[in-house]
């Protein structure tokens, strides 16, 4: 049976869109694909989430590869990056069902040090039963442990706890770890439809 509801944070909660931050900040296509592939999609953003480096040091990383004409701004998207994550619609509305329906809520998510930033302007880190963040355990989704972790810390059983990730490899970490597992589309009707 299952008593809690574990959610990932990024695109099930909150959308993740770094074209958001590009377009804010950066005045041209190139300065947007060089930012995007440097900071988005380098090495240093896996780092992060796995606790290796914070995010205050992430633009002395990322600037070695970027030409000095575009420092400016890659500070200002390196900075200030999480303005790109906003809240899916609905997400709000589904966490407080959850609570209502009596289930237990938590947040399992693979997420850098400014999570404590952006996150509680979504909800209250009080709101959940626990926020388990990847950083802070030297640890990624879709890896065993990082699952096994959070069960320990929080007391809970696998079986009694369905995991809800938009990414499926995630889910698989989840159901290897002894979890239900749930791959988010977009309708979270479908998260309460799959509990019975």
């Amino acid at each position: 049976m299952i008593r809690n509801i574990v959610l990932d944070m990024g695109n099930v909660l909150l959308d993740y869109d770094p074209e958001i931050s590009l377009d804010k900040y950066c005045s041209s296509a190139e300065e947007k694909e060089v930012i995007r592939k440097e900071l988005f999609g380098g090495p240093e953003w896996l780092m992060g989430d796995r606790g290796l480096i914070k995010d205050k040091d992430r633009f002395d990383l990322v600037k070695v590869r970027v030409p000095e004409q575009y420092h400016k701004a890659l500070r200002k998207c390196a900075d200030n990056w999480y303005i790109c994550m906003t809240p899916l619609a609905g997400a709000k509305e589904f966490c407080e069902e959850i609570r209502a329906k009596g289930y237990g809520i938590y947040i399992l998510s693979n997420a850098s040090d400014m999570f404590y930033k952006y996150f509680p302007e979504f909800m209250p880190l009080r709101f959940f039963d626990g926020v388990f963040v990847s950083s802070d355990y030297l640890m990624l989704k879709p890896e065993t442990d990082i699952y096994e972790a959070f069960l320990t810390k929080y007391g809970l059983k696998g079986e009694e706890c369905l995991f809800v990730d938009d990414r499926e490899d995630n889910v698989e970490g989840a159901l290897k770890a002894g979890m239900k597992g749930f791959r988010f589309r977009g309708d979270y009707k479908e998260v309460f439809d799959h509990l019975s």
